[in-house]
């Protein structure tokens, strides 16, 4: 069994490497090399492909490309490797069952296989996106917490304490970690539903010294709660990523990675970007000792992961994880499109129905690429959990088909994607509930998606 004390000892002793020999000899090299060699090849026809057989050929390809590359300690410019028998006894020794949660809301979380009647998880919320104030995001975390099938919450990002704009490992940063965790415990209160997991950590807290503050239980974290780390682009640690595993050991709860291999990037395209997120669970595992991942790959120009080629990237990688493993891999839904627009419905439908017929979960949903101040609203996570729920045992044939009519009504518009509007231009705070030109939109759209083949569930 590989410890934590294993890693760091790699960490500390491995290969010397140049970070940039790193990113472009040996990750980038690999990674072409071991698509050519298992022939993987993306199809425009086939973005939620039906071949068990293309599953099993990235997830080959992503296990040997592990072995061979190791993640790179930016810190210590050494390469961390894992041989062949670690890589599989991580593999084996997966839970298969995550639980999560207190009193009503405590939960299991387990691998769904494709086209599973088994109900996902639905990890709903603002997927880390800022908010300007903590009385919106006390009111959006009412929203999430009210949403019948939220299983946990991924909470906003507070930009400033009040009315000072927080600074990265500041004192500010501290005091904002700590506010995170407080107002988001407060909005679940409000509504009944104090159980419900936090399983972003807090997205507030950048750095180590943040976590650690936040983590006293009298600011409302507990160790039934998710606590997320970022991995570096390509599959990179450093000490204060370390740094807040350990803490989250020490702490005894459960510990989640998200990364995002993006294409047009190190990964190269989207066959690089498919291998690659399947090793970063390897990487998740044996690393920082992770239980459930987030994985959630980008365009990088287009900063979502609703162009074709990502829903492709979607349905494989997670079916290559489904299919070979225990992992509890829950996809991070992206889109272009802000709030009371067609668009933020249409891009949310398309990508959540990839994974789920793949044999994954969702977290849901970064709105408006995830970097604008407060755009984003309980309604896009809610639909997205309607649309989880209304596919479940679908065929992948129909849900490609289906998911290939959906791009049709968005993916010429991905470039230039409307903005749409904030949370409190198209919500009632007070109330926490949509404007009627909001509901309308919605209406509208699940009305569509009917015409072409969803069967909304009750």
């Amino acid at each position: 069994m590989v410890t934590f004390l294993d890693v760091m000892e790699k960490a500390l002793t491995g290969k010397p490497v140049l970070p940039r020999d790193y990113e472009l000899r040996i990750y980038s090299k690999n990674l072409r090399e071991k698509v050519k060699e298992y022939d993987i090849k993306y199809d425009g026809e086939e973005l939620v492909p039906a071949d068990n057989g293309l599953a099993k050929d990235v997830f080959n390809a992503a296990f040997e490309f592990f072995v061979e590359t190791g993640a790179y300690c930016v810190d210590t410019g050494r390469v961390i490797k894992f041989s062949e028998e670690e890589v599989k006894e991580e593999l084996r020794k997966a839970p298969k069952k995550v639980y999560f949660g207190e009193g009503n809301d405590r939960k299991a979380l387990m691998p769904r296989k494709p086209e599973d009647k088994q109900s996902p998880w639905c990890f709903l919320g603002a997927a880390g996106g800022p908010v300007s104030s903590e009385a919106i995001f006390l009111a959006l975390m009412e929203g999430y917490a009210s949403i019948p099938e939220t299983n946990s919450i991924t909470t906003p990002a507070l930009t400033n304490v009040n009315g000072m704009r927080i600074r990265p490992r500041s004192p500010l940063e501290v005091l904002g970690a700590i506010r995170n965790a407080v107002l988001a415990r407060e909005g679940m209160r409000r509504v009944g539903r104090p159980g419900i997991p936090i399983m972003n950590t807090l997205s507030t807290a950048e750095s180590a010294v943040s976590l650690a503050a936040a983590l006293h239980p009298k600011y409302g974290l507990r160790q039934s709660d998710g606590f997320m780390i970022g991995v570096l682009d390509p599959m990179k640690v450093d000490f204060d990523r370390l740094n807040k595993a350990c803490t989250i050991m020490s702490f005894g709860a459960p510990i989640d990675i998200d990364f995002s291999p993006m294409v047009g990037g190190y990964a190269g395209g989207p066959e690089g970007s498919a291998v690659s997120t399947v090793a970063h669970h390897f990487l998740g595992s044996l690393v920082f000792k992770a239980v459930y991942f987030s994985p959630f790959p980008l365009h990088i120009w287009h900063v979502c992961n609703t162009t074709p080629d990502l829903i492709w990237v979607n349905s494989v990688y997670t079916q290559a994880v489904s299919l070979n493993t225990n992992f509890l891999t829950i996809p991070l839904v992206y889109v272009a499109a802000g709030p009371h627009t067609d668009m933020v419905l249409y891009e949310t439908a398309a990508s959540v129905i990839s994974p789920i017929v793949s044999g994954g979960h969702i977290e849901a949903v970064g709105v408006a690429k995830n970097k604008h101040e407060d755009y984003f609203t309980p309604l896009e996570p809610k639909f997205a959990a309607e649309i989880a729920y209304s596919v479940l045992g679908m065929k992948r044939t129909d849900a490609n088909v289906i998911v290939k009519e959906i791009l049709k009504k968005y993916s010429d518009k991905i470039k230039n994607a409307p903005l749409g509007k904030k949370f409190q231009e198209c919500y009632d705070i007070k109330r926490v509930k949509p404007a009627k030109s909001y509901i309308k939109i919605y209406e509208s759209v699940k009305r569509e998606l009917s015409d072409i083949g969803i069967e909304w569930y009750k």
